[in-house]
């Protein structure tokens, strides 16, 4: 598939031009917030450490748990030969669940073992990408959608997994129940999103007014 990414205004300029020509509601958004504004997050394996700690928590409680976490290595992100270093109680005991303690050491062996060659993502498209985090414990489909959002800054992933997506959809356009994944990726096929959908995912959470 693609590697698109929005890098500097001029391709936010032209993903605000592309989704307001399109679709309405959106483009009342681009009005309301502006252009598309994201910085990658170029550390991928610190990324997806950060994915894991905070998957079904607040961002508030997740916050808590990465310093804990990071306090156990001496204020630093642990390599990931350190944290296999430690025995699964001692993550659990800064507040890991069991099973965290086990995704964040799966990724670790991933990566030392070369089974997921993170410095490589960015070459690859977006289902390879995919292909390549799943096969870590721990990290499905909505953070692989989130890494290549945040992380690599591809434009063109339609995170339909995403809740407050899904939420956003349910109330922008008036449905009276909250959207399915399918029928979020049916509507924004309907209104021409691509190839645009991480822009238009973006523009939704911003009417969400989530702090």
């Amino acid at each position: 598939m693609t590697k698109n990414n929005v890098k500097g205004s001029s391709n936010a300029t032209k993903a605000a031009k592309h989704l307001s020509s399109k679709d309405p509601i959106l483009a009342h958004l681009v009005k309301k917030y502006g252009l598309f504004s994201h910085k990658p997050h170029t550390n991928y394996y610190y990324r997806l450490v950060r994915s894991i700690i905070g998957q079904q928590l607040s961002v508030k409680a997740a916050n808590t748990i990465e310093q804990r976490f990071i306090n156990l290595f001496g204020g630093e992100m642990p390599s990931p030969e350190q944290i296999l270093q430690k025995k699964p109680e001692e993550l659990r005991a800064v507040g890991l669940s069991n099973a965290k303690a086990v995704y964040v050491q799966d990724l670790a062996r991933h990566i030392l073992d070369g089974e997921l060659e993170i410095d490589k993502l960015p070459d690859l498209n977006n289902e390879e990408i995919i292909k390549e985090l799943v096969a870590v414990k721990g990290i499905g489909e909505w953070t692989a959608h989130m890494f290549l959002i945040f992380a690599l800054g591809r434009t063109d992933v339609l995170p339909v997994g995403d809740l407050g997506v899904r939420a956003g959809v349910q109330m922008l356009y008036g449905l009276e129940q909250l959207p399915t994944p399918a029928e979020v990726t049916a509507l924004a096929g309907t209104k021409n999103w691509h190839p645009y959908e991480s822009v238009a995912a973006w523009y939704i959470w911003q009417s969400l007014d989530n702090k």
